[in-house]
């Protein structure tokens, strides 16, 4: 989430992407993750690099990160479709409601 608990608690982190290392700061309860991401990323890498059409470095992060994100946004899409159906039935639901009171009402 977007709450942040800054007790100047950050850790490094050494990563390991393409080949080459990366040191990271970030806080400690986020550590697992930042690592989960970085080998998450790595084997996106190898796929595209395993493909054998794109050559330079810089083309295969480039359309890594490109893979990556457009899965996220498909993956948030759906989530976000899943809530908007759950609270339709919600609203739907207290719309039911209000009209047994009235009827109960009157």
């Amino acid at each position: 989430g977007s709450r942040r608990m800054n007790n100047g608690n950050s850790v490094p982190v050494s990563l390991r992407i393409l080949e080459k290392d990366y040191v990271v700061a970030c806080p400690e309860e986020e550590r697992d993750t930042l690592m989960a991401s970085a080998k998450f990323f790595n084997e996106k890498v190898q796929q595209i690099r395993n493909g054998g059409k794109v050559v330079s470095t810089e083309r295969v992060v480039v359309i890594s990160a490109l893979n990556i994100i457009h899965e996220y946004l498909q993956y948030k899409q759906l989530q976000e479709n899943d809530l908007n159906t759950v609270e339709n039935s919600i609203v739907q639901l207290q719309e039911k409601i209000a009209l047994a009171l009235l009827e109960i009402k009157s």
